[in-house]
């Protein structure tokens, strides 16, 4: 018979590689928010689910209970031989715990399959991301990497991870490049699954003696970032990342492809065209229509970004320092000087990333 488990036993069960969590709710519910690092094996897609949901409210349980089976039962080969493909334990979960991840728990059960389900379901999960929250606890100190746009802030912080560093990429869990054209050719995340990331890299990090994180606005895309780590990243010390004009419009151009979205790049443009001086704008706006994208990269850079992030910078109660790097390699390189610097116990942190 499968096991009803806790949050608690989840958590320890997500740090052995062999074991996968499975959601069984639907595309879009999956969509909406899950557990990171669940993949979704959906009993019902989208349309069913609302099938049966309306069942359920015009008809009552047992009709919507019947339709659910017939369903599913129709769908039981392939929803068994997905779980199985995936090759370890399993642990199911649903919206609470009800009949969705019971029903998948006791069919793979009586496959002989490794299974638990989660008690409380996501509902017991989103509830516990919002009290951690709410608890307002940041333990490491912040390295915030500032610089113009298009300095590689981004890139660096990739590095950083590779080299084992513990890095919070808020970008990266907002899914969005934190720019007016952030959004484009990718699909920015929710407050859920962005705060459901953050509270991962948090507790991930807890015991660490320091994190690096970037230098983002407090909206990042669709997502917000809580107060007390907006007010801990403004005090905290700020590494200021300096590079040439024509590597920084190399960067954008590598992230952006402008010319793979020409439309939506220049939809963008009109959103912030009226606070540049209009015979840069009509120049800029002229570039992107005839693909110059190089050159206009450079003018927004200069006429636009440069001026507005010297505009908007001031962390009065932080320490700071500058870098000046021409590539991604040497920027590293120097905050890893710095690191040294700054926290001696730099080889007792990679030991302890290390086991």
């Amino acid at each position: 018979m499968f096991k009803d488990i806790a949050l608690e036993d989840l958590f320890c069960l997500k740090n052995e590689a062999n074991h996968t969590l499975v959601d069984v709710r639907s595309p879009k519910e999956f969509m909406e928010t899950t557990i990171p690092g669940s993949i979704n094996v959906p009993i019902f897609d989208d349309e069913e689910r609302a099938e049966v949901g309306t069942l359920y409210k015009q008809k009552g349980q047992e009709e919507a209970k019947e339709r659910g089976l017939e369903i599913f039962s129709a769908k039981l080969p392939g929803f068994i031989t997905t779980c199985k493909q995936l090759g370890t334990p399993l642990t199911v979960f649903c919206w609470r715990g009800g009949m969705r991840s019971k029903t998948a728990a006791t069919v793979l059960d009586l496959m002989g399959m490794e299974v638990n389900r989660l008690s409380g379901g996501i509902r017991a999960y989103r509830q516990w991301v919002v009290d951690t929250l709410e608890k307002e606890e940041c333990n490491p100190e912040l390295l915030v990497l500032n610089g113009y746009t298009g300095a590689g802030k981004t890139l660096i912080l990739h590095e950083l991870m590779k080299r084992q560093y513990p890095v919070i990429d808020l970008e990266g869990m907002a899914q969005h490049r934190g720019s007016i054209f952030g959004q484009i050719g990718i699909n920015p995340s929710n407050q859920k699954n962005f705060e459901s990331q953050l509270v991962q890299k948090l507790i991930e990090y807890k015991e660490h003696p320091y994190v690096f994180i970037e230098g983002e606005s407090k909206r990042i895309g669709k997502a917000t970032v809580p107060d007390f780590l907006m007010n801990k990243k403004e005090k905290s010390m700020q590494i200021f990342i300096d590079m040439p004009l024509e590597t920084r419009v190399e960067h954008i151009l590598e992230a952006y492809h402008p010319w793979e979205y020409p439309e939506k790049f220049i939809d963008a443009f009109q959103i912030i065209k009226k606070r540049i001086h209009t015979p840069v704008a009509k120049e800029i706006e002229h570039d992107l229509r005839t693909g110059n994208y190089r050159h206009a990269v450079a003018l927004l850079l200069t006429y636009y970004y440069d001026p507005k992030y010297n505009h908007s910078t001031s962390h009065p109660n932080a320490k700071s320092l500058h870098i000046q790097a021409e590539t991604i390699e040497e920027a590293v390189e120097k905050i890893e000087n710095v690191v040294g610097d700054i926290f001696p116990l730099k080889n007792k942190l990679r030991e302890t990333l290390h086991h």
